[in-house]
């Protein structure tokens, strides 16, 4: 009987080649098979904590956090797991991962700390000086005798969780540790069924066998291994205009800490605090700029190579010049909670023409400083290279992504702080996108008028009500280059809308005749058309005294219209003002024309003059309603704003964008807002047609919006600019 080879030990011989036959290779000459790829499996995230509680766990990784509570069994479930989730002993050695992160099976899972590195491994406990200098046999024996015990303890122990486990405490666990491969199939499930919460909450990856999981990008990214691997090939160049400054140095140890290879070259083109950062990536190059000074600084989002100086000195110019709205006139003080924010101190320390000297000018940025900045630039750049989401998108509260703006760091020294900052008036050669659509709803159109309002980099100062009162309606304010602006609404957020509006429109009148903004194609022209309407009724209107049918249809109205009667009554009987309200049909269609005098509130010789609010919509009800309101808000701004304050108030135009998305309950009336303006809306594409035949009016979008900064952040943030005569609202 013949013996295999496998068991003599010897090679098995190839056969004879048959008569005829080309003979075999040379095994050297044979092609080699291509090496098996490792399996990748589950891996924890470095930086991921996890405190055992009396009955869950509470895990903390990046950017997440999550308690898993329900069972006394979940601390044991998480010892046996964390012992398949730890990198592979020969990647971490004796001491731990080298990834800066204590191995999970090497921490106690009761405290989470990690036992001293000269400790027992089974005790966890560090042993006493004269007994690591002993020598002999007795040594030994007593060395033996401590294991013995402590194997006993362990052995108990085990017993231990095996008698609780038979009594139905916890989860059934026959086995722990280092036997946890034959534990009981219930066990084996629970396992699974943690592992898959961990999954859900990205605390888990799938990484190669043999692998070192780096720290970073391995705590974030969904590859770790391919997003090393690009930061690898990225080949960062840092160009600065001196290779040997503080920023310089900081950048190429913030990019050599993350696995890159980084190069300074010199280039004096650029500023003296400013630095662009240049990387390939599977897709081209990307780069970005920063700049850090004693006063702050800022990082460029990452985008095309040839982009980056531009934005950067379109960034620092924006930073060092007073913002678009304070150019205003004396009449713009505003309320003690929406004071102004303060320009940078780069433009704040000239007095007199010539510049304050201070410490912090003399030695130059801190090195915390610094470092703060060039670790941010470095963390942009190679997120973009490894695919990862860029760091700006976790302070998204203002639709940046919506929108598509660009994100720009924005650093101050005094008071230190670091943020990110929309930049609405980016050229759109630096915008994610094209042009943003318009925005679908209420909501979604005031991020983006926060995005306008950004107080560093916006185009307009931001709607917003501070101390100005919020009943009997709600005010919103903000500064224009003509002057305070106060917004009145049934609601602060619809206040907030018409202000920015308005304020926008101020803004263009130097270039434009007769601007009119909405934010959408629909808002824009329903406000133009209400706003041609009422210049037809205001010339049609020749006497101060209203006629006496007009006057039966208002009366009517606001005794039957829960709105209408409202806002009359506020104005009557709440303020105590004396007004007389008229109401008539405008053309053959259904448009109606409200006009609500006020009377002043004495006849001295300071007293104010009177006040005329106007409004147009579809049934006589809503345009009650509305010139009631406005004339209330007028009477609240008068009150509560400083002289000479331009007052506007809200129209049935913003009641689309408003009732979007909501719905009002099945029991409530037209006495409930949401139930009023979500009708108002339904009516309003109806009003639109007629009041374009009454006026004769087409408005058409301004053709030269991107010859104004405003304008074309306006129509890149999805709202409309329209060149439409009409009055003032």
């Amino acid at each position: 009987m013949t013996t295999p080879a496998a068991a003599t030990g010897t090679a098995p011989q190839p056969p004879d080649p048959a008569p005829g036959a080309e003979p075999a290779p040379p095994a050297s000459e044979a092609p080699a098979a291509p090496a098996p790829r490792p399996e990748p499996r589950l891996r924890l995230r470095p930086g991921v904590a996890v405190t055992p509680l009396l009955a869950g766990l509470h895990l903390r990784g990046r950017g997440v956090g999550v308690t898993l509570e329900g069972s006394r069994a979940l601390p044991a479930l998480w010892r046996l797991l964390s012992a398949r989730l730890a990198p592979d002993r020969a990647v971490r050695g004796d001491g731990g991962p080298r990834t800066g992160t204590s191995s999970p099976d090497d921490a106690d899972p009761r405290t989470g700390t990690r036992p001293p590195d000269d400790a027992d491994p089974r005790t966890g406990t560090r042993p006493q000086a004269d007994a690591r200098v002993r020598t002999g046999t007795q040594d030994q024996a007593g060395t033996q005798d401590q294991a013995d015990a402590r194997a006993r303890a362990e052995a108990g122990e085990a017993a231990d969780v095996r008698a609780r486990a038979e009594a139905g405490e916890g989860t059934d666990v026959r086995e722990q540790g280092a036997a946890s491969d034959q534990a009981d199939p219930r066990v084996e499930a629970a396992i699974t069924a943690l592992t898959a919460r961990l999954r859900e909450h990205d605390l888990v990856v799938e990484h190669p066998q043999d692998a070192e999981l780096p720290p970073w990008p391995g705590s974030s990214a969904a590859h770790p291994a391919e997003a090393a691997e690009a930061i690898r090939n990225a080949r960062p160049v840092v160009a600065t205009p001196d290779p040997e400054s503080p920023l310089a140095a900081s950048l190429v140890r913030a990019l050599g800490r993350a696995g890159a290879s980084p190069r300074v070259v010199a280039d004096g083109r650029l500023a003296a605090d400013r630095a662009v950062i240049t990387a390939d990536t599977p897709t081209g190059a990307v780069a970005l700029a920063v700049s850090c000074d004693t006063d702050g600084g800022f990082v460029t989002e990452p985008g095309p190579p040839h982009r980056a100086r531009s934005d950067a000195a379109a960034v620092a110019t924006r930073l060092a010049a007073p913002p678009p709205w304070a150019a205003s006139g004396p009449a713009t003080a505003r309320s003690r909670s929406t004071a102004p924010v303060p320009a940078p101190s780069r433009t704040t320390s000239v007095q007199a023409g010539a510049p304050r000297q201070t410490a912090a000018a003399a030695t130059g940025p801190s090195p915390t400083h610094i470092a703060l900045l060039a670790g941010a630039a470095a963390g942009r750049l190679l997120a973009a290279v490894a695919g990862l989401p860029d760091p700006a998108g976790h302070e998204d509260a203002s639709g940046t992504d919506r929108a598509g703006h660009p994100a720009v760091l924005i650093a101050r020294t005094e008071p230190p702080e670091a943020t990110y900052h929309p930049w609405a008036a980016a050229p759109r050669a630096a915008r994610r996108g094209p042009d943003a659509p318009p925005a679908p709803d209420l909501g979604e159109a005031l991020r983006r008028v926060t995005a306008l309002g950004d107080p560093r980099l916006g185009v307009l100062d931001a709607p917003l009500p501070g101390d100005l009162p919020q009943l009997p309606a709600s005010l919103a304010s903000c500064r224009t280059p003509a002057g305070l602006l106060v917004a009145g609404a049934v609601r602060a957020d619809l206040a907030r809308l018409e202000a920015a509006c308005r304020a926008a429109e101020l803004a263009l009148a130097d270039v434009l005749p007769a601007p009119v903004v909405g934010a959408s194609r629909d808002h824009a022209h329903g406000r133009a058309l209400r706003r041609a309407a009422l210049g037809l009724e205001a010339v049609s209107t020749t006497s101060e005294t209203a006629p006496a049918a007009a006057r039966g249809i208002g009366d009517d109205v606001r005794r039957t219209h829960p709105q209408a009667h409202h806002w009359w009554t506020v104005l009557t009987e709440r303020m105590g003002r004396s007004a007389e309200l008229s109401v008539r049909r405008l053309g053959p269609g259904e448009v109606h024309a409200a006009v609500v005098r006020v009377r002043p509130a004495s006849s001295g010789a300071g007293a104010a003059p009177a006040t005329v609010s106007r409004a147009v919509e579809a049934t006589a009800a809503d345009a009650v309603a509305l010139a009631a309101l406005d004339a209330v808000t007028r009477v609240m701004a008068a009150q509560h704003a400083p002289d000479r304050a331009r007052h506007t108030a809200l129209s049935g135009a913003a009641a689309p964008l408003a009732a979007a998305g909501a719905e009002p309950a099945g029991w409530a009336d037209e006495g409930w807002t949401d139930v009023w303006l979500a009708a108002i809306a339904a009516r309003e594409p109806a009003l639109r047609t007629a009041l374009r035949r009454l006026t004769g009016m087409r408005p058409t979008p301004w053709q030269g919006a991107g010859h104004h900064p405003l304008a074309a952040a306006l129509r890149a943030s999805g709202f409309t600019v329209l060149s439409a005569p009409g009055g003032p609202r």
